[in-house]
């Protein structure tokens, strides 16, 4: 064989030997990242790791299990403070008259008392941060009027939210065997808080507040180990055990941590973090649709049309672990929440968004035409089709 023809030989080999390791690699899947098990927890009662823009839950251990909240009942106290600012019928700059009851209130304090000066505004701080019971109670009589009104408008505001294993009994959170939350009651709390009052983050990532020249920290022990933490609210009695509800934004997703009876305020931040490493390393947050997209059509003989197109009303965004979000199911269902006929933009049915079996949201669709009863002979004529 000629030096030429034998070098002509090794150069078209190299080539094919390239071509087929550039096939093999390509060919080859990437592989998946190994989702663990969810933080085992043994040391806490009960605790949830939600994703806030999706609502989703990621982690859960007990999460219904009935808790004394402790002063995570403040959380219903500020929400319902900031829907009455939302209504107009209270200003942040508002001064609030203290009453002896408030001012005597014992526990945790902001320490305000009758003749000194106080606005709505400072009573939020001192509610969230100081995690003063005194505020509570002010705050509860300037919006209900007393602290019973106040704890009628807090259970109201508890069904509305479908808070269901939730029930007040008062306005701060001190020990009554008719007060109780869960862990995923207190996410749901916390995520309608941050969402219908964003504001409140602005008060809850501060690590010390200070009034009529007391400055008191932040009760929050994870805001001083981890910069991503920006709220919400802790709660500490015999009964609830350390509790503590964080909220983290990490590379502009939020996540929800709630622990209920943890055994040490380090214990409980050590829960804490667990929860929020484990949501942000291997889970992810995918915007699978936006308001008004069309996403299928239902199709039935007895509608007319026969071949409805529906959308989805709002956003969609599903969280699912790292790499798994082509293995989701979608599912339509016709399912209309009133009688036909429907007017366009009426609901007609949900999405089901599913992932091995487990369903992860479930999303209602409306109609993109006005939909109605089909009549005898369409009916009748779809019939002839079928059967041909």
């Amino acid at each position: 064989m000629s030096v030429p023809f034998r070098r002509a030989a090794i150069a078209l080999l190299t080539i094919w030997i390239t071509l087929f390791a550039r096939i093999s690699l390509a060919a080859t899947p990437t592989p998946q990242i190994p989702i663990p098990p969810a933080p085992a927890l043994p040391a806490v009662a009960s605790y949830v790791l939600m994703d806030y823009d999706s609502g989703q839950i990621i982690a859960a251990k007990e999460e219904n299990l009935h808790r004394a909240p402790a002063s995570l009942t403040k959380l219903m106290t500020a929400y319902l403070t900031y829907q009455a600012m939302a209504n107009g019928s209270l200003r942040p700059d508002e001064t609030v008259n203290v009453s002896n009851t408030a001012w005597k209130t014992g526990g945790s304090r902001m320490f305000i008392q009758p003749g000194l000066p106080v606005t709505v505004d400072q009573l939020l701080h001192g509610l969230l941060i100081d995690s003063g019971n005194d505020a509570a109670v002010a705050l509860a009589e300037t919006v209900g009027g007393s602290q019973a009104g106040f704890v009628t408008l807090m259970n109201d505001a508890a069904r509305q939210l479908h808070l269901d294993n939730t029930h007040y009994s008062n306005v701060n959170g001190l020990p009554d065997s008719n007060l109780y939350t869960t862990a995923l009651d207190v996410a749901k709390l916390s995520r309608a808080l941050i969402q219908q009052y964003p504001q409140v983050i602005a008060i809850t990532r501060q690590k010390s507040y200070t009034y009529n020249k007391i400055t008191q920290r932040s009760w929050n022990p994870v805001l001083f180990r981890d910069p991503s933490v920006d709220g919400l609210k802790t709660g500490l009695t015999d009964e609830s055990g350390y509790c503590i509800d964080a909220t983290a934004q990490r590379n502009g997703r939020r996540l929800i941590a709630v622990v209920l009876g943890g055994p040490s305020w380090s214990g409980s931040t050590n829960a804490v973090e667990s929860l929020l490493n484990y949501g942000y390393r291997f889970f992810e947050d995918h915007e699978l649709y936006k308001p008004m997209t069309e996403v299928g059509e239902i199709r039935d003989p007895n509608l007319s049309p026969m071949r409805v197109p529906v959308a989805v009303a709002t956003e969609v965004i599903v969280t699912v672990p790292r790499g798994r979000l082509d293995e989701l199911d979608r599912r339509i269902v016709w399912k209309p929440a009133g009688s036909l006929p429907i007017a366009k933009g009426g609901v007609v049915g949900e999405m089901i968004l599913s992932l091995h079996g487990q369903t992860l949201q479930t999303v209602p669709l409306v109609s993109l035409v006005p939909v109605d009863r089909a009549g005898w002979l369409a009916r009748q004529w779809y019939r002839i089709q079928s059967a041909l």
